[in-house]
Order: structure tokens, then C-alpha cells, then sequence
């Protein structure tokens, strides 16, 4: 069977419900690959007729919403000792390094936290669970939460079904290995642009040193 021949026979709702599913499930607080997931398949829709990215833009962000609410429920009834069982179950994502990173971005940034944190992977899988264990007033949660998830959501579904459709023609001479290495390309960007994010957000958590004639 031809590439796109397979590609087509995809059914759509399979790719709205496994996108909105992964991305609820990294929303809990658990690590998945919902930008990855997400960006595939927006890929995936500029190439496939079947697949409206209005559609899939609205279910990544009701993942989203959903997955980060239910997230701030379970942190709130569970406070730190569940992230103390995260840490165990995840020690490379829930280190006492990174839980205290975020916390002090949600201390200095409050809603703004939740909203950027949408688009900063390692904020993105805290975003929610944290929110319930620092008890932050729901209704703040929910505002934040609800924009920064239709914001992501829809902006990457827009921005990556925009691209395929215009590199369409140009990929086509170079068979789908271009296609590849272009999703290769720009998932290598996108982890550089996360890194330096999550670098800069930690180093501006840093305390200031504290002057010895103080």
C-alpha cells in the first residue's frame, strides 16, 4: 500500500481521540509526549482530507483543559505526599530539583505559571497537580488554564497545519523521507527553543546571593 494511501485510511476520529487522550494523560501530571503527539498529527491533517484541524484543534484543547483539571483535583486532595509517589514513579521529570522549580515560578508568576507553563514541557506536566498541592484558588486555575490550553492547543494546530500545507508541493519532490526530515527538523528545534526555556525560567528562580555585610 502506498504512503498516503495508508496515510488516508487513518480514521479521524481514532486521531482526535488518541491526541486528546495523550494530552489529558500528560496533563494529569504523568510524561507523555503530547507536543510530539499534537504536532504530528496537525502535520498529519494537512496531508489528510479526512482530518478538519478545527476539529482536532478542539479536542487537543478540551484535552488539555480537562487533563490539567482533573490534575489540580488530585493534587489538592493529595498534597505532597503525592508528590513524593511522583518522585518515586518519576524521578527524572518529579526530581526534588524540578518540583522546586516550579514552585517557585508558581510563588513569583501565580496564573501566569499555568498559562505559560502550557508551552514549557516540564511546566506543562506539573502545571496542574502543583496547582491543587499549593491550593490555588480554583477559579484562577480555570481562567489560566482554559487559555493557555486553547492558546497551545489551537496555536500549534494552526501554525504546524499552515506549514504542511504550504510545504505540501515542495515535500511531494522529494518523496515522504523530506516529510520526515522535516518533522525530524522541527521537533529538534522545538526540544532546543523547551531547553533554553526551562534554562532561563530556572535561572531567574535562582535567590539572589545574599551579601556578607547585610
Amino acid at each position: 500500500m502506498h504512503v498516503q494511501e495508508w496515510l488516508d485510511s487513518v480514521p479521524a476520529v481514532a486521531v482526535y481521540a488518541v491526541v486528546a487522550l495523550v494530552i489529558g494523560v500528560e496533563s494529569l501530571g504523568i510524561p507523555l509526549p503530547g507536543e510530539i503527539v499534537l504536532v504530528s498529527a496537525a502535520l498529519l491533517s494537512s496531508q489528510h482530507s479526512g482530518i478538519n484541524p478545527f476539529v482536532l484543534g478542539a479536542c487537543a484543547s478540551l484535552g488539555a483543559v480537562i487533563g490539567d483539571s482533573i490534575g489540580y483535583a488530585i493534587g489538592r486532595k493529595g498534597g505532597r505526599p503525592l508528590l513524593a509517589w511522583l518522585a518515586e514513579k518519576f524521578p527524572r521529570h518529579f526530581s526534588e530539583g524540578h518540583v522546586a522549580t516550579a514552585e517557585r515560578s508558581f510563588e513569583k508568576w501565580g496564573m501566569w505559571a499555568v498559562f505559560f507553563g502550557r508551552f514549557i514541557a516540564l511546566l506543562r506536566i506539573f502545571a496542574g497537580p502543583l496547582a491543587g498541592v499549593l491550593r490555588m484558588p480554583y477559579w484562577k486555575f480555570l481562567i489560566a488554564n482554559l487559555l493557555g490550553g486553547v492558546v497551545w492547543a489551537g496555536g500549534t494546530t494552526a501554525v504546524v497545519y499552515y506549514v504542511g500545507m504550504v510545504a505540501e508541493d515542495w515535500l511531494k519532490r522529494f518523496s515522504y523521507f523530506g516529510l520526515a526530515a522535516a518533522v525530524l527538523v522541527g521537533l529538534a528545534s522545538m526540544l532546543i527553543v523547551r531547553r533554553r526555556a526551562q534554562k532561563m525560567t530556572a535561572e531567574k528562580n535562582e535567590p539572589e546571593p545574599v551579601n556578607a555585610g547585610d
